[in-house]
């Protein structure tokens, strides 16, 4: 004797089934849409032409005029940029070392909030009317912006200026400036140091006075 499978119970199973495979499915699909859009870094190099070789010796980091370098945000700003120093031939001192031709990597960073004015303006009123001969009839339209508040900004500046120790003379200088949204990853202090240090000193030393954009 054959028995009958209903419907609705057949259905249930398939979707039992399908649970499994879709959850990696879904999750994948989650971490997607949490990766935030990342802007262009604008980098500006500069490099005096009969100076001493970059690139290669011994360099130290040190904080630039008005720069907390006791801070969390200042220290992860350096580390970025002594990693990217690592990367391009120099190395740092060892604690207690003395080198007399050692060049240093002064820098200099200043982050703000930019608050972004509104772009909504006041509600719209539309009154439309019509005449015809089977009668007449008037429309009345309303706009209003919902879009909400436009996010605040996060601007950072980063200023890196490699100079001879003993002469004082400025070898190399880069600016970078980068503007994301506040609600972005990478306008946190982690992210954004090595973003910005790695732009800056992308294809070191760079054309001296040409200005960049690095995505």
């Amino acid at each position: 004797m054959t028995t009958a499978t209903h419907p609705s119970a057949s259905l249930s199973r398939r979707r039992r089934l399908a649970a499994p495979l879709l959850t990696p499915l879904l999750a994948l699909a989650a971490l997607g849409g949490c990766v935030a859009p990342v802007g262009p870094v604008e980098v500006t190099r500069f490099s005096l032409p009969d100076g001493p070789a970059l690139g290669q010796g011994v360099i130290r980091i040190e904080a630039g005029p008005g720069q907390d370098e006791s801070s969390l945000e200042f220290r992860a700003y350096a580390a970025a940029v002594g990693q990217e120093l690592a990367r391009i031939g120099y190395r740092q001192p060892l604690p207690g070392e003395q080198v007399a031709n050692a060049q240093v990597a002064v820098v200099t960073i200043e982050r703000r909030t930019l608050k972004p004015a509104s772009q909504r303006g006041p509600v719209s009123v539309g009154v439309g009317g019509n005449a015809g001969n089977y009668g007449s009839g008037v429309g009345l339209g309303i706009g209003i912006d919902l879009s909400g508040k436009p996010a605040d900004q996060v601007d950072t500046r980063m200023q890196v200026m490699i100079r001879d120790r003993t002469g004082g003379r400025t070898l190399w200088e880069g600016r970078a400036s980068f503007t994301v949204s506040a609600k972005s990853p990478m306008a946190q202090t982690s992210l954004g140091s090595a973003k910005m240090a790695e732009a800056l000193f992308k294809g070191f030393p760079g054309k001296s006075g040409e200005t960049i954009l690095v995505k």
